[in-house]
């Protein structure tokens, strides 16, 4: 299983179901269930089922409701660079989070072990 590692408060409203696409500078070919992670604890799962773009900050200012990032973090972000938009769908939200191991230097994404 995959862990995405997400910073709050953003990890928190994907295992909410209240953001649906997380904005990255890069695309990612991974698909399905992923473990959202965030301080070293597992806050829940939600399905990878599609990448979109590249985008720019104008571009994904127009989709605020879906990712929750302001204008002015996106540019800055971005830092000229395109932007892309990973897609979430059906969160499960972990009652209480999981503690899980990350291994240094992981900044993206953790390959989980004997996940159940």
């Amino acid at each position: 299983m995959k862990g995405l590692i997400v910073r709050q408060p953003y990890a928190k409203w994907i295992v909410e179901g209240k953001k649906v696409w997380e904005i990255r500078k890069t695309p990612t070919r991974i698909r399905g269930r992923i473990v959202i992670i965030s301080e070293k604890k597992a806050l829940g799962t939600v399905e990878l089922v599609e990448v979109l773009g590249p985008f720019t900050p104008e571009e994904l200012a127009d989709h605020e409701s879906k990712h929750l990032a302001s204008y002015d973090f996106l540019k800055r972000y971005s830092n000229g660079k395109k932007l892309y938009a990973w897609v979430f769908a059906n969160p499960v939200k972990f009652d209480p989070p999981r503690e899980v191991e990350i291994p240094n230097g992981a900044q993206i994404w953790v390959n989980l072990k004997n996940w159940r």
